[in-house]
């Protein structure tokens, strides 16, 4: 799954099969953007601050962050070269890498939407015998006994492990960043199968079209938690309001009358539990020193 997952990114299919915030209003952006300001001064406004985003899709968010703040160092966690290229235009004097392990020392604030949830989990599912992780293996699923260490839970129940979204987390807190993310899953830890696969705006089945179908899986905030310091995550509708989206949102309707009516729809869609209010959750990974971050108080 890893593997069709890279395919597809590469191929710079990002936004066909899937609508993310930042394309949904240019407000979500915006609103990224001044919390980084404010975080920034927070920290006593390093001048060698690096502004980060992981898995920056075409750069709209990052666009309309750059508008409420005129960060010096943007960086891009991005290996699609078709990606790559769509960002530039957009933010042209950002810099690129292949991983978090590369971006320069200093000071960093990065963000990150809808990115921990494209990572590969590991899948584990109850039988009789105990629990067994399921692989892929020719386009169909096997079941491989496996000793990793889970609750007793009923069987055929299924458990999802995402240790390189822990492994990403605890590689932003080793050098005592702070980072945004924002993604859709469960507050608690709890079984159930979440993998799904998207492919022209439809579900599909996660074992067909390798490379063409976006594959992702709900995030474990409560396995983030506990791997690192971090705050929250709170719904993100609340986040949002509370950094400022319903009086953005109007100042803008009132100066584009001819936006209004999608600017209240964009609102609606971000905010409403039925949508992605109460799906779509935020975390920020901080050291333990800062006092809570805009969003979280």
């Amino acid at each position: 799954m890893a593997r069709a997952n890279a395919a597809y990114y590469a191929r710079g299919r990002f936004g066909q099969d899937f609508t993310t915030s930042p394309e949904i209003t240019q407000v979500f952006g915006e609103l990224l953007g001044a919390w980084a300001k404010v975080v920034w001064q927070m920290l006593g406004a390093p001048e060698d601050v690096i502004l980060a985003e992981a898995g920056p899709g075409r750069g709209v968010l990052m666009a309309d962050a750059l508008r409420a703040w005129a960060a010096p160092n943007v960086h891009f966690i991005e290996t699609s070269p078709a990606l790559r290229a769509e960002q530039a235009s957009r933010v042209p004097h950002a810099h690129w890498h292949r991983s978090l392990a590369s971006l320069p020392s200093g000071p960093l604030i990065l963000l990150a939407n809808e990115f921990l949830d494209a990572l590969p989990v590991r899948q584990f599912i109850r039988r009789h015998s105990g629990w067994m992780e399921r692989y892929v293996e020719n386009g169909t699923y096997i079941e491989i006994p496996s000793d990793y260490l889970l609750p007793d839970d009923p069987l055929g129940s299924v458990r999802e492990v995402n240790e390189a979204a822990i492994l990403f987390c605890k590689e932003l807190a080793a050098r005592n960043a702070i980072g945004l993310f924002i993604d859709y899953g469960p507050a608690e830890t709890a079984p159930g199968e979440s993998v799904q696969a998207i492919r022209n705006g439809v579900y599909a089945d996660p074992l067909l079209h390798f490379g063409e179908a976006d594959i992702t899986a709900h995030v474990d905030f409560a396995a983030l938690r506990r791997a690192v310091h971090a705050q929250g995550p709170v719904k993100q509708n609340h986040f949002l309001t509370a950094l400022g989206l319903y009086p953005r949102s109007d100042f803008l309707a009132q100066r584009h009358p001819d936006k209004a009516l999608d600017l209240r729809l964009s609102v609606q869609r971000l905010t409403a539990p039925e949508a992605m209010g109460s799906l779509f959750k935020v975390l920020a990974v901080c050291p333990s020193h800062l006092p809570p971050l805009p969003g979280f108080a």
